[in-house]
């Protein structure tokens, strides 16, 4: 199979790949397409850890094919441009983040919502349009066309950087497109992990008081003293939550385990939203006369198109917005993943790419 995958294009590549639903990651040599004439080749710098890489790995989802390369909050510096790429030259800061293609004329596609497409490529783990397999950035290197190549701000450092891609605009898309980023709103945040902790900086920098919603009461501290947020509500106690009933203008639901969803609702204003960003393998239970009760809207949202994800580096870079993360070696990745299991990581991990992933080419 490695012969194969080294066939298939011309540019030798080098990274780490899971082989099978074990998830165990190890060394996989590759190979790239030669820079097209819309391509942007880029050496990968660091690689942001999201949970979908964890699942995809152990093929959860029941769609992963092998040898996969996981990867989709990719950073680093550009290295070649295809002779009519327009946007980005050598040297250039940049980043690629859940998707690496779409159809490009459906009316998602138009209205620069390319993340809906119904055709969209992702990052890895997918077919390209040439029938090859697409492989992400726990890699050396990187192509994709310059539509979904966004120019990271000088002023934003990488590492932090590269989580935005997907945490970041996974967070920011619906505090916007749900009109939860008037300062003077009161949105709530469930969860305080990856998504979770972007979450609340961005509201933060919107103006928006915001509420951290956990089952975590030894959180309270991060989230108010570190995190800035207003409050911290305990969703297993019952005083705290009753006392909180009617006050949110919307809630960012980031958890992706199952849990009940009557408790937040009960917590929305009449005309409140609750936006879910998380992705339970199970279904939720969804009471219905909360909702008709309040007119309240219960949504999702899913990363989000490619000029809101440029729009969302760029206010990150404004407001000095980051994710929190650890950095750690490529040969650590197998370690990450199961305490990426197990919650414990503060709040992503990001493989410095550049300086620890050594080919053996």
């Amino acid at each position: 199979m490695v012969m194969s995958a080294e066939q298939e294009h011309p540019k030798k590549a080098f990274g780490w790949a899971a082989r099978d639903s074990s998830g165990i990651f190890s060394p996989f040599k590759f190979s790239r397409r030669e820079t097209g004439e819309k391509d942007v080749m880029f050496k990968v710098l660091y690689c942001g850890i999201c949970h979908s890489d964890l699942h995809m790995a152990k093929n959860d989802w029941g769609i992963s094919t092998y040898p996969l390369v996981p990867g989709h909050e990719i950073v680093g510096v550009v290295t070649d441009v295809g002779s009519k790429v327009q946007k980005f030259n050598v040297g250039d800061k940049v980043g690629v983040g859940s998707m690496v293609g779409s159809c490009t004329s459906c009316e998602n596609c138009t209205n620069n919502l390319e993340n809906y497409c119904p055709e969209w490529i992702i990052t890895f783990g997918a077919k390209y349009y040439d029938g090859t397999p697409t492989y992400g950035g726990y890699s050396d290197i990187m192509v994709a066309n310059e539509h979904f190549v966004v120019r990271i701000p000088e002023t934003l450092p990488l590492d932090g950087a590269a989580p935005l891609l997907c945490a970041g605009i996974t967070t920011y898309s619906p505090l916007r497109y749900f009109g939860l980023d008037k300062p003077g709103m009161h949105v709530g945040v469930v969860g305080l992990g990856g998504l979770g902790h972007v979450a609340v900086k961005f509201a933060k920098a919107m103006g928006v008081k915001v509420t951290v919603i956990s089952t975590s009461p030894n959180k309270k501290d991060e989230a108010i003293e570190h995190l800035c947020a207003d409050s911290f509500l305990v969703i297993h106690d019952e005083d705290q939550m009753q006392a909180a009933m009617g006050t949110l203008d919307g809630i960012i639901d980031t958890v992706s385990a199952v849990h009940p969803l009557l408790p937040l609702i009960g917590l929305l204003k009449s005309h409140g939203k609750l936006v879910m960003v998380g992705a339970p393998e199970k279904p939720l239970e969804l009471p219905v006369f909360p909702l008709l009760v309040g007119r309240k809207i219960v949504a999702g949202s899913g990363i989000g198109g490619m000029k809101e994800t440029q729009e969302m580096i760029d206010f990150a870079a404004k407001h000095s917005i980051t994710a929190d993360i650890e950095v750690i070696p490529m040969d650590y990745v197998n370690i990450a993943m199961e305490r990426l299991l197990k919650g414990d990581v503060r709040y992503r991990f990001v493989i410095d790419i550049g300086n620890t992933l050594k080919s053996t080419l």
